[in-house]
């Protein structure tokens, strides 16, 4: 099988580049990693270009194929996938995820039920095979998409930074993403270049859903009337939203630090004397980094739970006594300009009492 660096062209030299670019600089190799392969253009070239950087290591790719309930073609994509695996000389894990008829709703839309189902199979793929890296092939396309989804639903300045080039998928195992900063163009002109070709998902192009809508209907159009950089317009806006969000975050940890107090029963204690004079969106994100410390119930927990914490330290006077949030957790104003914070149970006494 012909590789992406035999044929010495530009288009996959450059390809190359762009992936070892974003990909982590230490303890990659050191474990076997996981490739997300649906069979598409973006995680076709992603694994090509990742069996290439592998041939210089020890490491083990596992193409990790999610076969959804959503497409008509799945059995083909996986036959397709499979055979590109064995071609490879690679082990290959597939797992069939009945999207639409799964029992664990969650308030989700489709696109997120997906999603988390196809994360799940990821996470148990890595604790059976102790990857410690899954890669998936999230392209600047989709950055572009993720960002202008999220401004017109609605979101803070942490959704607009888009996705993360890396996060934790769960403990020891991080969730990588060596193309966001490469376009899908790119992708398919190193696949051309040697011949290689993609199974096309044909529910990509069905505008019901939200990002096909954008990515068919809204981004072409912009690019190709007034706003022909719309694209990379977007993305620049994510990277600076994600600076500002880093800095907010950074300030927000060094508050809690100071202000803060964890009891030996779990209890927070936050010194809000001190905070008065701090602005709330500052205080609000600081209620985040708690939430996020604590590893408390963050689903149901919105902007207006944090504004409403935040406005209560910046009062400094126990005006609002106590409020129950999302998740169990009871923020209580107590003597000398402390709020304190806990995990209670709808059976605690304390909790029935207020």
């Amino acid at each position: 099988m012909k590789t992406l660096l035999s044929s010495h062209r530009p288009q996959t030299s450059d390809f190359l580049a762009a992936i070892a670019t974003g990909l982590p600089r230490e303890g990659l190799w050191s474990a076997p990693m996981i490739v997300g392969v649906s069979g598409g253009a973006d995680s076709v070239g992603l694994l090509l270009g990742l069996h290439e950087l592998a041939l210089h290591s020890s490491s083990q790719l596992i193409v990790a194929h999610a076969k959804h309930d959503l497409r008509l073609s799945a059995a083909d994509d996986e036959a397709f996938v499979a055979a590109l695996a064995g071609r490879l000389g690679l082990q290959m894990a597939s797992r069939e995820l009945a999207v639409r008829h799964d029992p664990l709703h969650l308030g989700e839309g489709i696109e997120g039920r997906a999603r988390r189902l196809r994360q799940m199979f990821f996470v148990d793929l890595a604790r059976e095979t102790g990857a410690r890296h899954v890669a998936v092939a999230h392209t600047a396309d989709d950055q572009a998409e993720t960002i202008l989804h999220r401004s017109l639903r609605g979101t803070g300045l942490v959704g607009l930074a888009g996705m993360s080039v890396a996060r934790q998928l769960c403990d020891g195992v991080a969730l990588v993403r060596p193309l966001l900063h490469t376009s899908g163009q790119m992708v398919r002109a190193a696949l051309m270049a040697i011949g290689q070709p993609w199974c096309e998902d044909e529910s990509n192009t069905d505008t019901r859903y939200a990002r096909n809508f954008l990515r068919h209907n809204i981004l072409p159009r912009v690019t190709a009337g007034p706003y022909p950089a719309a694209a990379e317009s977007l993305v620049r806006l994510g990277q600076q939203a994600s600076l500002v969000a880093q800095a907010i975050t950074s300030a927000a940890e060094h508050l809690l630090d100071i202000y803060s107090q964890r009891h030996a029963d779990g209890t927070i204690v936050v010194r809000i004397s001190g905070l008065a004079s701090l602005n709330t969106h500052l205080l609000a994100e600081m209620f985040v980094v708690l939430w996020r410390r604590e590893q408390w119930p963050q689903r149901d927990m919105t902007a207006k739970h944090y504004a409403r914490l935040a406005a209560i330290a910046s009062q400094s006077d126990g005006a609002e006594s106590a409020i129950d949030l999302p998740g169990g957790i009871r923020a209580r104003s107590v003597d000398r300009g402390m709020l304190e914070l806990r995990l209670v149970s709808s059976t605690d006494p304390a909790l029935a009492a207020g």
